[in-house]
């Protein structure tokens, strides 16, 4: 375990890089208290602090694309994804575009095209959904997003993931929600799970990070990297076995 407060900026991001940023990488982010609630009051933010905020912002800078639920997005009250002008200029240094690119898997398309992430957003945004959904909701979509269809009756991530490498997207961070990590989960795709765990007991009441069918098979994952806060929080990295 290595404290943050020990760690250069260059060592911090370089403790979360991967290796070949060509090859499709599916990482999930998500943070937790002590005793395994995923929120309070309905918002995880209220389990975030300090350290958590720039562990959070260094997985935005290192992505080409933020993977999140449409129900997410809401709650949480995502705004505009516009990095911090330091982490733009980090990026302009690898030769990645300033911000990246705010992808949204919805199935109902409830989404209101002028919310501020959608119609402010500084790269245009995409909307995953099916071929149920309503047509005029995706018209209206349309304006401000690129709205795609992957799947009949519900959202086909392994399409979704694959649309993304085809766009030249292949680093991939999804921020939730329980439900998106399910599904993901399910079609055996999350290559890395990158967990906060914050130093609060939050009591009965929450669910837990992921959510939806049962799971038919345990996936083995290696701890990578640990990382400790000076506010208490710990930061696990974990990798998918070969």
């Amino acid at each position: 375990m290595r404290p943050l407060s020990e760690l250069t900026e260059a060592e911090v991001i370089a403790a979360y890089q991967v290796a070949d940023r060509s090859v499709p990488h599916l990482r999930c982010n998500f943070v937790t208290s002590i005793d395994g609630a995923m929120e309070v009051e309905g918002k995880s933010k209220a389990l975030s602090g300090a350290a958590d905020q720039e562990i959070f912002g260094k997985l935005r800078m290192l992505s080409d694309v933020v993977l999140v639920g449409a129900g997410t997005v809401r709650i949480e009250g995502y705004r505009p994804l516009r990095l911090s002008a330091a982490r733009r200029e980090w990026r302009r240094a690898q030769g990645l575009p300033e911000n990246p690119t705010l992808a949204i898997v919805s199935s109902r398309l409830d989404l209101d095209p002028a919310s501020p992430f959608l119609a402010e957003a500084p790269v245009r945004p995409i909307v995953f959904t099916h071929t149920a959904s309503p047509l005029d909701a995706r018209e209206a979509l349309a304006e401000v997003a690129d709205v795609v269809v992957c799947g009949r009756a519900g959202v086909d991530l392994r399409a979704v993931m694959k649309t993304l490498v085809e766009r030249g997207l292949p680093q991939v961070l999804s921020e939730g929600g329980p439900h998106l990590l399910g599904a993901l989960t399910a079609a055996d795709l999350v290559d890395e799970m990158c967990l906060s765990l914050a130093p609060v007991l939050a009591g009965p009441g929450s669910g837990r990070i992921t959510a939806g069918p049962t799971a038919t098979a345990i996936r083995s994952f290696a701890l990578r990297s640990l990382l400790a806060g000076d506010d208490g929080f710990l930061f696990f990295r974990y990798l998918r076995e070969a």
